[in-house]
């Protein structure tokens, strides 16, 4: 099994938006990087933490798991769609997306502030300078030292 952590801004999709569906493909990624774990990583029963991004707090606010195998995103093929790409075709995608399934919300927001202060987290990627990636591979010592603080 592999642990994530996927970010959204909770004004565009939260984890109140994924409790209340359930079950919500994880659409419009646009960085090769996250596009190649998704593609070429992650896998059915797969853990995540949903990180709010953009918010405040800005924090971990659940968890959900990857519901289903990875396949070709596709909002890059509809011209009416926020996440277009005229270079992606159904015969050689560029995109791709995982389904999530909730599974539960924090008991709190677990804030960046907390998880830069925690040392065992020092070298996770999420805290290393200029890492902006909106999908990223978490150890699993550092999935239970998150969910410890919790």
């Amino acid at each position: 099994m592999n642990y994530w952590l996927m970010k959204s801004e909770p004004e565009a999709f939260g984890i109140d938006d994924l409790e209340r569906v359930r079950l919500e493909p994880w659409d419009g990624i646009r960085n090769y990087q996250a596009r190649n774990f998704i593609r070429d990583r992650m896998q059915p029963g797969d853990l995540a933490l949903f990180y709010h991004s953009n918010a405040n707090p800005t924090g971990i606010a659940g968890i959900m798991n990857i519901a289903g195998p990875p396949r070709p995103d596709p909002t890059a093929f509809d011209p009416e769609a926020k996440y277009y790409d005229p270079k992606s075709q159904p015969e050689n995608p560029r995109w791709y997306l995982v389904d999530v399934r909730f599974k539960r919300k924090l008991r709190r927001i677990i804030t960046l502030a907390e998880l830069r202060a925690c040392p065992e987290l020092s070298n996770m990627q999420l805290l290393r300078k200029g890492n902006r990636l909106s999908i990223m591979p978490i150890e699993e010592n550092h999935w239970r030292t998150i969910l410890d603080l919790e």
